[in-house]
């Protein structure tokens, strides 16, 4: 999972605690496990993001569109409650502890989701409630953040952080292409009766994910170890060290954390993952309604836009790496904020062109002047495609053309994983040498919540009000975010900075 052969014979700063090279490689190797940790924890999460729409409504036909909104959260929720609790264990604990213990969650929620089809009722209830132990098997996302921030110099911290958003971001993108390849098996798929297992494209991917957890709990095993550098480079050793798995507690540190700047770092983080959030669950519904696409059209067609974003996102990373050099973090993190603005700005409705309506008994309506989809028979089974005639927006709300779809994606594509990585890049440089555990589980927490409230809000108000409404929000939010960073843009500096150690 190396991103970047230079981090590892990026030396630290020679002093009384310098030790040897073997010593360095450890460091990074751990380093690279947390990548792979990271990377993991995005393929679980977006391997059946595309899929839970259709299967939701295969296994329980009560589910609707506000339902997703809620199915879609319970990662985040499970996520928001556990990354605090994650975090504190991992200041008093050795990390391997904590990472081992979530990963099992992670991996038998996995299997759970795998099953909900066996219950005789209640299906969509069982969904919610994988979901939820997945996204709390996910807390480790705190302990992952906290080791790298912890385990390298402030020099090297923007590429260690941009290497581990990449991670992230190429989960994103074999998640969605693991998900369309599984498409692939299609809904029936078959039946493994020694384990009453239908092993289909719905059930599929989240045994992958189970699979690839467990690879994840051997590394943590046989390859991690603790380390910690100070801001300027120099090791930190444990106190009273036994053993190379002890908990390496930093010496007293002079000076005091700027709180308001933790405060604003973590609604900049709220923000941007709520955006990000009502982007990711929004994608199918609004494919499905604006071009009448199948369920199993939307899982791949999707699939592959997400895979391109992820891939994009990449991209992206690399180039963040070297302007964070040139221009600095804010500026970056501003920039990405105007272009998210601008891509959910494109994606308002517009024209004369209105989304084909499901088709119905028109004695029931009166709806003149539409477009009516034919229903498409799927094996066997006939599958209506187009806006659902309940919602009644879909009536006068222009449609939104696919051009329009690819080129907000595009944006969003961009503007995502620089405000991604600059966000919590600069919070970790806010926060400075101390042990981040507790405060990187609330920032995780933040972007849970924001990930548990996003899917809720747009599911709601897209469904009772329409996109020109649901899109008209976001771009509010989005612009206040940006008015927020510039009002608070001098006090977004590093810990060393701020208490005179290091120059700006």
């Amino acid at each position: 999972m190396s991103l970047d052969s230079e981090d590892e014979i990026t030396p630290l700063l020679k002093g009384d605690d310098d030790r040897t090279e073997e010593d360095g490689r450890s460091r990074w190797r751990s380093i690279r496990v947390m990548y792979f940790t990271m990377f993991l924890s995005s393929v679980g999460f977006t391997i059946v993001i595309t899929s839970i729409w259709p299967y939701l409504q295969k296994i329980d036909d009560s589910a609707d569109a506000s339902f997703l909104g809620w199915v879609v959260a319970a990662y985040s929720l499970g996520q928001m409650v556990a990354s605090p609790l994650f975090g504190l264990w991992s200041n008093h604990r050795p990390r391997r502890e904590s990472l081992v213990c979530s990963i099992c969650i992670n991996v038998l929620a996995n299997i759970y989701y795998s099953y909900v089809y066996l219950p005789p009722s209640h299906k969509k209830y069982h969904i919610l409630l994988a979901r939820v132990f997945v996204g709390f098997g996910a807390g480790n996302v705190a302990v992952v953040r906290a080791y790298v921030a912890g385990a390298t110099s402030l020099t090297e911290r923007t590429s260690a952080m941009a290497n581990m958003s990449a991670c992230q971001a190429l989960g994103f993108i074999l998640g969605p292409a693991l998900q369309a390849a599984l498409s692939a098996i299609g809904e029936k798929g078959f039946y493994i009766e020694l384990l009453h297992l239908k092993f289909n494209m719905y059930t599929a991917p989240a045994l992958l994910a189970a699979f690839f957890g467990v690879v994840n709990i051997v590394l943590v095993l046989v390859v991690l170890r603790e380390h910690r550098v100070a801001d300027d480079g120099r090791q930190i050793r444990a106190i009273n060290c036994v053993s190379e798995d002890q908990v390496h507690v930093a010496p007293e540190i002079e000076g005091s954390i700027d709180h308001i700047a933790v405060l604003t770092s973590n609604i900049l983080f709220f923000i941007i993952l709520f955006i990000f959030a009502v982007f990711e669950t929004i994608s199918t519904p609004l494919s499905m309604d604006m071009f009448a696409w199948t369920r199993k059209d939307a899982v791949l067609y999707n699939g592959i836009i997400l895979a391109a974003v992820g891939f994009q996102s990449v991209i992206v990373f690399l180039v963040v790496k070297v302007l964070s050099v040139r221009v600095g973090d804010r500026p970056l993190l501003l920039g990405g904020l105007v272009i998210i603005f601008i891509g959910f700005f494109i994606l308002l409705p517009w024209g004369t062109q209105y989304p084909k309506i499901q088709w119905i008994d028109l004695q029931n309506y009166s709806m003149p002047d539409i477009l009516l989809a034919p229903p498409l028979t799927t094996n066997g089974t006939v599958e209506p495609t187009g806006c659902p005639p309940e919602q009644t927006w879909c009536q006068y709300t222009p449609a939104i053309h696919l051009a329009q779809y690819i080129t907000s994606d595009i944006l969003i594509g961009v503007g995502y994983p620089a405000t991604n990585v600059m966000s919590y890049t600069l919070y970790s440089k806010i926060l400075g040498p101390k042990p981040q555990g507790v405060y990187m589980g609330w920032l995780t927490a933040s972007g849970s919540g924001a990930r548990t409230l996003g899917p809720v809000f747009v599911s709601q108000v897209y469904t009772i009000l329409g996109p020109r409404w649901a899109f008209s929000l976001i771009c509010g939010i989005v612009l206040a975010a940006i008015l927020l960073l510039m009002a608070m843009y001098k006090r977004l500096i590093a810990f060393s900075v701020r208490n005179g150690r290091m120059e700006e």
